[in-house]
Formats: structure tokens, C-alpha cells, sequence
């Protein structure tokens, strides 16, 4: 007998019991970039293999190892999305977003895949939140998009965690910068690893972002970005800087960040985790690309954004010890029997359903014992049974299971009924509730 067929190394199943967890952060995450003007934009899982050579960077690790990439059936190269900045760009110009007012704010929240060694808050299959800012050049924009993951991560709980900035500058005043690196790396080229011996021509910038030991090691003494900069884009970091200031948002300058794509101009900035079991830990990383609108095709253009791991982020939630909304309850469980118990189970649960509330109905026929203890293991904050002398009477118990209470419902008026049991139960939680911990997560839930 043939075994049972498991997930593919690298990717994960998100099971019932997790997945509000994973819900939460995503609706947090859409209704924090509302809060900063920028709109949900969706863009197809694959693209033309092209799109990410051009705009990622075909000597980055992720074009060069890193992605899924095929024929399909008119032999055309296509690859499942690495990262979600090239696409966004290519919706922007293929939509011709460029003629709405400017800035053009989106945000998505997207599947991205790499062929990377699977490992803690790393899978070949993950997903991202993301934002792209499109036409604004002003290092207020940076200011602004940085300050959206911090006001993230504070709604979310996060505290423990760094803000990294560094500036690479423009493509002019980098050449001075990558004829330093290329002279330093000459040096040392007996030691780097094969990969980066073929960046030391083409790009050696990227030989900063080499995971190898080795390359990282010899990487720690090569010259500073920061000394080779000119004077616009210094006036830009040194902008971005007084922003941040008087956002009161903490920072360090880390001149070794030079993030793993190509497409980044000037500023670039990464959140990092200080929590003792995740230190180190990148939670979101982004900066400005203002070359790669027209490298794509379009008119020059500014533009800035940032990517957060939501597997990474959920993974340094959990291992802070942050706090999580409670997982969604079914409010009622309608137990039944007979027949004409059922019907009025199913009349009743779809009323009850348009109004907003889960509700559960026996589908497979246990007896009344049997679908009790169902509604007790999936956690019903309310169970009513209906049988013929319920039925007789048109009258019905409804009971809370917290505290093993019982209403008397009309089933003519059960709807109303339920409802003011609820909320009566509701407002006595509410009364009995100790606020003096109260935490913000706590505070948003409450309110919605």
C-alpha cells in the first residue's frame, strides 16, 4: 500500500487552530497600512522569469540560487514570485498608475517562493506584507513607510526590536564605492567562494550580502558605503534622520546593510529582533528603489517600500510571549432530535447566521449526548436543545456554558431571544472584567 503523500520540504500547513492567529496580523497589518493611505493591490503568483533578472538582480542570490523557475507549455520562462516589489511595479505600469494622482500608495499581502535551506522563520514557501510608495522622492516618504512598520509592530505588541538605517547611495556616487569594494575583494579573492568570485566583476556589492562565513568574515573590514556617498543623497540619510526624530522613532546606523536585491537606491533600513530567542532575527526590511520604474519600462520615478516576513514575524510573536486574541468561538450550538427538530434547527441557524452569528447544527446524527460534548469541544458559548415537547411548547432553554445558566426562548421570537441573552451575558463580562493589564490588543478588540 502506496504511503500517505506529505508536504513538500519547505512549506507549511496553517491548521484551524493556528490559522487567527495568521488572520489577525494580516487584517492588522491591511487596516495599519489603511491608517497611512495605501491600498490593497493583488498581482499573479508568476511572472515572466524577465521581470525578476531585470529588477531583482541577476547576480543577487536570489535570482542566481534562489528561484522557481520553468517552462511552460508555449516554452515560455515564467517563475512563482520571489519577493513582491517587481510585480507591484509591473501592475503599476501595465495599469498605467503613473497617470493617478501621486503618490501611488498599495499594499499587498502576498505568497512568495525561494529555494532556500528550510530552517526557523525561513520557508521556500512564505508570505509577505508589503508596500510601495510610487512617486515621491521626498526622504519624508522613507520616514513615513518606516514609521508604518513601527506603528505595526507596536499595535501587534512587538517591543523587543531594533531599527537599523543605512544609505547606499545613488547609482553615480556608487561607482566610487563598488572600484573601493572591487579593490579590497582583489585582495582577498583567494578566500571568497566561488559564487562571489563571479560577483567580484559584475556587482560586488552583493559580496556584503554572501551567508557564506567566510565571505561574511572578510566582508566585516571592507570600506563603508557611507564615506563614498555624495552630497544629495547624504542630505537625503541626513533628512530621513531628523524625520525619524521627530517621529521619536529609536534608530542605529548599520553601514553593513545593503539588503539582498539590486533594485535599492539610497536609503535601505531592515527591524530587527533583540528577544533573547529570536536576537537577530529580520523582521521586515525595505529602503528606496527609485531606478527600477524605469528599469521596468516606465518614466523615472521615485518610489520606496519595505516587505515583513509574516511567518518570521509570527515566530518572534509567539517566542516574545505576545498576546493574541482569543481564537473565534461558535456562539450557539443548536441540538436536535427528531426530524422536525432538525428543520426547525435549520430554519433558526440561518437567521441567526444572517445576523452575524456562528452557529452549529448537527450534520451526521449523533444522539443528544453525543452532540453536547461536540459543543463542548469546539468551545459553543451557548447550546439550546430542540426535541418534540420544545417543538409542543414553541418554548426552549438556552443555556451559557460558562457558567451552566439557563434562559427560557420563545422559538417563534428565538432570534431576539438569543440575541439578548448574549448581550446580557456580554455586559456582565464586561462589569466583572479586571482592565488594570489591560494591553492594547485588548483595548482594539473591545472596540471592534
Amino acid at each position: 500500500m502506496a504511503g500517505n503523500i506529505q508536504a513538500i520540504k519547505g512549506t507549511k500547513d496553517t491548521l484551524p487552530s493556528e490559522s487567527y492567529k495568521s488572520q489577525y496580523i494580516e487584517q492588522a497589518a491591511l487596516d495599519t497600512a489603511k491608517a497611512y493611505g495605501f491600498h490593497e493591490m493583488r498581482t499573479p503568483v508568476f511572472e515572466y522569469t524577465e521581470l525578476f533578472d531585470r529588477s531583482v538582480g541577476e547576480t543577487t542570490d536570489v535570482v542566481q540560487k534562489e528561484m522557481y523557475t520553468f517552462n511552460d507549455k508555449g516554452d515560455r520562462s515564467i517563475t512563482l514570485r520571489p519577493e513582491g516589489t517587481a510585480g507591484a511595479v509591473r501592475a503599476f505600469l501595465e495599469h498605467g498608475l503613473f497617470n493617478e494622482p501621486l503618490p501611488q500608495k498599495v499594499c499587498y499581502l502576498t505568497s512568495c517562493y525561494r529555494y532556500e535551506k528550510p530552517q526557523a522563520g525561513r520557508l521556500r514557501e512564505f508570505h509577505q506584507f508589503g508596500i510601495e510608495c510610487f512617486g515621491a522622492a521626498s526622504p519624508l516618504a522613507d520616514a513615513e513607510v518606516i514609521a508604518l512598520a513601527n506603528s505595526y509592530f507596536t499595535y501587534l505588541g512587538l517591543e523587543e526590536y531594533t531599527l537599523e538605517i543605512n544609505s547606499i547611495g545613488c547609482p553615480e556616487c556608487r561607482k566610487k564605492y563598488q572600484e573601493a569594494l572591487k579593490a579590497y575583494f582583489e585582495e582577498k579573492k583567494g578566500d571568497l567562494c566561488e559564487t562571489c568570485l563571479s560577483r567580484l566583476e559584475r556587482n560586488p556589492m552583493r559580496i556584503l550580502d554572501c551567508k557564506s562565513p567566510v565571505c561574511s568574515k572578510i566582508a566585516e573590514n571592507a570600506p563603508v558605503v557611507l564615506d563614498y556617498i555624495c552630497d544629495d543623497c547624504r542630505d537625503h540619510f541626513e533628512k530621513l534622520q531628523k524625520y525619524l526624530d521627530a517621529m521619536n522613532i529609536a534608530y542605529t546606523i548599520n553601514a553593513q546593510i545593503v539588503r539582498g536585491l539590486d533594485y535599492y537606491t539610497r536609503t535601505v533600513f531592515e527591524f530587527v529582533s533583540q528577544h533573547e530567542k529570536t536576537k537577530g532575527l529580520v523582521l521586515c526590511g525595505g529602503g528606496r528603489y527609485d531606478g527600477l520604474v524605469e528599469e521596468l519600462g516606465g518614466a523615472a520615478l521615485p518610489a520606496c517600500g519595505l516587505a515583513i516576513g509574516l511567518e518570521r514575524l509570527l515566530m518572534a510573536m509567539e517566542e516574545s510571549g505576545v498576546q493574541f486574541p482569543e481564537a473565534p468561538k461558535c456562539n450557539l450550538s443548536i441540538v436536535t432530535a427528531g426530524e422536525n427538530a432538525v428543520l426547525k434547527a435549520v430554519e433558526l441557524s440561518a437567521d441567526l447566521r444572517a445576523q452575524g452569528y456562528s452557529v452549529n447544527v448537527d450534520t451526521v446524527g449523533r444522539s443528544i449526548k453525543a452532540q453536547m460534548k461536540y459543543a463542548n469541544k469546539i468551545g459553543s458559548e451557548f447550546t439550546v436543545v430542540i426535541g418534540d415537547n420544545e417543538l409542543e411548547s414553541n418554548v426552549a432553554q438556552l443555556k451559557c456554558m460558562e457558567d451552566g445558566s439557563q434562559t427560557e426562548v420563545s422559538l417563534a421570537e428565538f432570534t431576539e431571544g438569543f440575541e439578548r441573552a448574549y448581550m446580557n451575558r456580554a455586559v456582565a463580562a464586561f462589569s466583572n472584567a479586571d482592565f488594570s493589564n489591560l494591553t492594547q490588543v485588548d483595548i482594539n478588540n473591545l472596540l471592534k
